[in-house]
């Protein structure tokens, strides 16, 4: 099902019906992401009425480049990318089962061009802001001169509890820190939807990944194994994570915070011993 509803300039459309919700954004002649390929038949009748100049994706993702396909194939919009994502994007995408399940089966590639450092819509210039971490070609669209952020899946929610087995949590967590020297309120995410104080509820998301870090670093600084600190520091078990296989995992963000920053930790200590 297709909800619409607008806030200033910003169209936004939520996807539900689905096991999570999705959001995508029409603003300026842009399309910015394009939901799951499951819901296609929901979203060409907003397709058909829309004046869309090109797509913006944050992200490869199914559930953000799914319906892309038909705008770039059957109607022959233009798609923009970060450029990691030029090769996922031009093949069928062969993602897991329970992934199918929930957003259907992309089984058509498209082309891609290119991101740069900016996009130029009808009235505005947009900043290409680099986000890699959830996926490595994920990118976020900062609107100075509106304030507006659209992120992507860098946030979704405040406290991160799981994250996919590719994924590195210090990667995700420097894309927060760039992100955060910018100057925006409004946030346009891709499950959460619009957050309007979205920079304070970004800041909260990395003060909690810092807290984690800091309990896990402790627990492995005193021997215990990656399995006793997921145990200890997420206690509960996600039914994702059965779901997906172990796709998803807590167990992720442990193995990534103890690889990613127990070296700086121990040299940063050693230094000032």
């Amino acid at each position: 099902m297709l909800e619409t509803f607008q806030h200033d300039e910003v169209i936004i459309a939520r996807l539900t019906n689905m096991p999570r919700t999705s959001y995508f954004y029409y603003v300026d002649g842009v399309l910015i992401d394009t939901g799951p390929p499951k819901m296609l038949e929901n979203v060409i009748p907003f397709y058909k009425q829309t004046d869309i100049d090109f797509v913006c994706l944050t992200h490869s993702h199914e559930d953000h480049a799914g319906t892309a396909p038909w705008l770039a194939n059957q109607c022959g919009i233009p798609i923009y990318a970060h450029e990691n994502a030029i090769e996922i994007c031009k093949n069928p995408e062969p993602y897991p089962r329970y992934r199918q399940y929930v957003w259907g089966i992309r089984d058509e590639g498209f082309h891609v061009e290119p991101l740069g450092k900016t996009i130029q819509s009808r009235n505005y210039t947009w900043e290409v802001i680099e986000t890699p971490g959830h996926a490595y070609d994920q990118v976020a669209f900062y609107n100075r001169e509106k304030g507006w952020l659209f992120s992507g899946d860098i946030y979704v929610t405040p406290k991160t509890r799981l994250i996919l087995s590719w994924e590195h949590i210090r990667d995700s967590m420097e894309s927060i820190e760039r992100v955060l020297t910018y100057d925006f309120d409004d946030m346009f995410c891709g499950h959460a939807g619009h957050v309007p104080n979205g920079k304070d509820m970004l800041r909260r998301k990395l003060d909690d990944l810092e807290e984690k870090k800091a309990e896990i670093l402790h627990l492995h600084r005193k021997g215990w194994s990656i399995e006793e600190i997921t145990e200890e520091v997420f206690p509960k078990h996600y039914p994702l994570i059965d779901l997906s296989e172990e796709e998803w995992h807590s167990k992720y963000i442990v193995e990534t915070m103890i690889h990613g920053f127990a070296s700086v930790a121990t040299s940063t200590s050693k230094k000032g011993t």
